[in-house]
C-alpha cells in the first residue's frame, strides 16, 4: 500500500513527460508544492473578513515564495540569470506601478493585471506548442500528446479571452470607452457561434495539430473575449472583474498542465473556483443571473430617449451647517459610501466626520452593497485604509431592516444601491437589483457633485425628490470637510 500510495503521488507531481516515461520526481518538490497550496487555501480564507486579511495575505506570500523558490532550483526552461533580469524588470515596473497607482484606479489596475494573465497563458501555449521537445510533451511517435494538445487549447483560448477581455474591463474603467453597453447587431448568434467553434477546433486539435488549427482558435479566442464585454454595462462591471479574475485562474490551471507544474495547477484551480463563487455572490447581491450579465444591456434602454424633454422636479438643496446641525441631534445615522467617495478620496474626511459624531452620543454605521464601486469590495478597501473600525461597516442583508429607525442616512456617492426604482419600477433596468431602503429613513443627505448626472446603469433616482432629502451638490470630500468645520 505504502508503495502504491508513493508511486500515485510521484505519478501526480510529474510532468507530461515524466509520466508518460514512469520517471519519479523528487518527493520534497512535491512537499514543498503541497505547503504552498495549503497556504494559499489559508489565504483565500484569511480574505474571507476583513479582521484577518492582513494574515491571510502573509499566508498567500509565503506560499507563493515557496513555489516560486521550488520552481527556480528545479526548472530547465531557461537560466537563473535569464530569470532574475526577467523578474528584475516585471518586479520594478509592478512596484513602480502599485506606488503610483491611486486607490481610484484600483479596478482599472487589477483588470489590467488579469490581462497580463490571460496573455502570459497564451504566451506559454504558443511556446510549448512551437517548442513541444523543451516542454516534455512530445510523444513516442514525435507528435505532442494528445492529453497535452487539449490542455495548450484550453489555455490559450481562456488565456486570450481573459487578456481581450480584460483590456476592454480597463479602457470602460477607465473612461477610454463608454460604460453604457455597446450592443451589436445578431450578437448573441455571433457570440454562441465563435464559441462553439472554439470548442470544435479545440477538439478538432487532437486529431490535426497543423499550425491553422492552432492560431484559428487562438484569433477567434481574442475576438470573442472583446465581443463578450462590450455588450456588458458599467453597472456590472463589479461581476466582469469578478469573472475576468475566474477566467484567468483557469487559464493558469490549464497551462500548469501542459508546464507540468502542480503549485500553477493548485494556484490556478483556487483563483479559478474562487471568482467563480465570487461572480455567483456577485450577480445574487443584483438580482441577476451570471447568464443575463454575459448577455450584456444593463443600462442599454436606461435614461430619457434621445431628444427627449426632460422634466424638471422639485428638489430641496442643503448645506454643510445642516447636514452638520441635524446629524449632531441624530440618534443614529448609516453612511451609505460609492464611487463618488473614491473618486473624490473622500474616506479619511468621512471618518473624522463621523467620529465627530460618535463624540457627541451618536451612533454612527456604514452600510456597503455588494457591487457598490467599480470592483467587489471597493468600498471596504477604501474604509479599512481610512482605519475605519470593521464592527462599524455592515453589508445590505444586515443592516436594511435598521433604516427605518435611522434618523439620517447620509448618501456620499453612491447612487443605483439606493435607487427605489429596483424595486418598484419594472420597466428600469436595475428592476429587482437588491437595495437600500434609505427612503425609509426620517431624514436622508444626499452627497453629488451636480443634478445633471445619474448613476453608472444611467437611471435617474426618486430619492432625490423626496420630502426628507437635502442634496448637497459639492465633491464629497469637501463636503465632509466642511460638515466637520461647521460642528
Amino acid at each position: 500500500m505504502r508503495a502504491l500510495a508513493g508511486g500515485a503521488a510521484a505519478l501526480f507531481f510529474a510532468t507530461p513527460a515524466m509520466a508518460a516515461s514512469g520517471e519519479a520526481v523528487n518527493p520534497w518538490v512535491a512537499v514543498a508544492y503541497l505547503v504552498a497550496g495549503v497556504l494559499f487555501i489559508l489565504a483565500l480564507r484569511g480574505l474571507s473578513s476583513p479582521e484577518t486579511s492582513r494574515a491571510g495575505n502573509r499566508y498567500g506570500m509565503v506560499g507563493m515564495l515557496i513555489a516560486v523558490v521550488t520552481t527556480l532550483l528545479t526548472h530547465d526552461y531557461a537560466t537563473l540569470p535569464e530569470i532574475a533580469v526577467a523578474m528584475a524588470i516585471g518586479g520594478s515596473i509592478g512596484f513602480v506601478i502599485a506606488r503610483r497607482i491611486p486607490m481610484t484606479d484600483m479596478p482599472q489596475l487589477v483588470a489590467g493585471f488579469h490581462s497580463l494573465v490571460g496573455m502570459a497563458a497564451v504566451l506559454v501555449a504558443a511556446a510549448a506548442y512551437l517548442n513541444p521537445g523543451a516542454f516534455g510533451i512530445l510523444g513516442a511517435d514525435g507528435d505532442i500528446l494528445k492529453v497535452s494538445r487539449v490542455e495548450m487549447g484550453l489555455g490559450i483560448a481562456i488565456g486570450a479571452i481573459t487578456f481581450s477581455g480584460s483590456v476592454i474591463a480597463f479602457l470602460k474603467l477607465n473612461g477610454n470607452m463608454s460604460g453604457a453597453p455597446i450592443l451589436l447587431p445578431l450578437r448573441h448568434v455571433i457570440n454562441l457561434g465563435t464559441l462553439a467553434a472554439i470548442l470544435g477546433l479545440t477538439a478538432y486539435f487532437t486529431i490535426d495539430q497543423s499550425p491553422w488549427v492552432f492560431w484559428t482558435i487562438t484569433a477567434l479566442a481574442f475576438a470573442i473575449g472583446f465581443l463578450l464585454i462590450i455588450p456588458i454595462g458599467g453597472a456590472d462591471m463589479p461581476v466582469v472583474v469578478s469573472m475576468l479574475n475566474s477566467y484567468s485562474g483557469w487559464a493558469a490551471a490549464a497551462m500548469g498542465f501542459t508546464l507540468g507544474n502542480t503549485a500553477m495547477i493548485i494556484t490556478g484551480a483556487l483563483v479559478g473556483s474562487s471568482g467563480a463563487i465570487l461572480s455567483y455572490i456577485m450577480c445574487k447581491a443584483m438580482n441577476r443571473s451570471f447568464i443575463s450579465v454575459i448577455a450584456g444591456g444593463f443600462g442599454a434602454d436606461s435614461g430619457p430617449a434621445e431628444g427627449a424633454e426632460k422634466i424638471d422636479r422639485p428638489w430641496k438643496r442643503g448645506s454643510a451647517e445642516d447636514a452638520a446641525y441635524m446629524m449632531k441631534q441624530a440618534e443614529k445615522v448609516i453612511i451609505i459610501p460609492g464611487y463618488g467617495m473614491a473618486v473624490a478620496q473622500a474616506q479619511h474626511a468621512l471618518r473624522e466626520m463621523a467620529d465627530m459624531l460618535k463624540e457627541e452620543g451618536v451612533d454612527v454605521k456604514y452600510a456597503i452593497h455588494p457591487v457598490a464601486g467599480r470592483m467587489p469590495g471597493h468600498m471596504n478597501v477604501l474604509l479599512a485604509e481610512a482605519n475605519v473600525p470593521y464592527d462599524e461597516v455592515f453589508e445590505l442583508e444586515d443592516i436594511n431592516s435598521e433604516f427605518a429607525q435611522a434618523d439620517v442616512a447620509f448618501v456620499i456617492g453612491a447612487n443605483d444601491v439606493v435607487n427605489p426604482a429596483a424595486k418598484t419600477d419594472k420597466g428600469s433596468p436595475i428592476y429587482g437589483m437588491p437595495v437600500f431602503d434609505v427612503d425609509k429613513a426620517k431624514q436622508i443627505f444626499f452627497i453629488k457633485r451636480s443634478m445633471g448626472g445619474v448613476g453608472y446603469a444611467g437611471v435617474d433616482n426618486e430619492v432625490f425628490y423626496m420630502d426628507q432629502t437635502m442634496m448637497l451638490l459639492s465633491d464629497a470630500k469637501k463636503m465632509c470637510e466642511d460638515i466637520v468645520k461647521a460642528f
